[in-house]
């Protein structure tokens, strides 16, 4: 996971300037909200770790209390070059969230993403943030 994080912060620098960006006209029936994807690594070092009981135990703890009102959690899967310029590859779980309209909802979401990085010694958890038109 220590190198996924070097590759997960220059895509996450890549993606900085789009932080900024104004949110989008929407639809009519669309609401402009922003969303976060965050990327959880399963590896603890170089081993599979993160077994699905332990992640939603970590989902129960920590993402349900800050958003209960949902998000949505799918399977993935990663892959980099290592320090050796050996392919290295991770199952991951990615949590998509419509963020709340929130002073604190940014605050929650690093809390978020501390808490697994201790809990799991993860050097990273990948966030992209975005703009988005939101129906329900």
């Amino acid at each position: 996971m220590r190198i996924l994080g070097g590759v997960l912060l220059a895509a996450g620098l890549a993606l900085a300037g789009c932080a900024t960006a104004p949110l989008p006209t929407c639809p009519a029936g669309q609401e402009r909200l922003r969303t976060a994807q965050l990327f959880f690594g399963r590896n603890i070092g170089d081993k599979p770790g993160v077994s699905d009981a332990a992640f939603r135990k970590f989902v129960d703890d920590e993402l349900t209390p800050r958003f209960p009102d949902g998000l949505t959690i799918l399977d993935g899967g990663g892959q980099w070059r290592g320090p050796e310029n050996q392919l290295i590859r991770e199952a991951s779980k990615v949590v998509l969230i419509v963020l709340p309209k929130t002073k604190d909802a940014g605050q929650r979401v690093d809390t978020v993403r501390a808490a697994y990085k201790t809990r799991f010694q993860q050097d990273a958890v990948l966030l992209i943030t975005q703009a988005s038109c939101v129906s329900f």
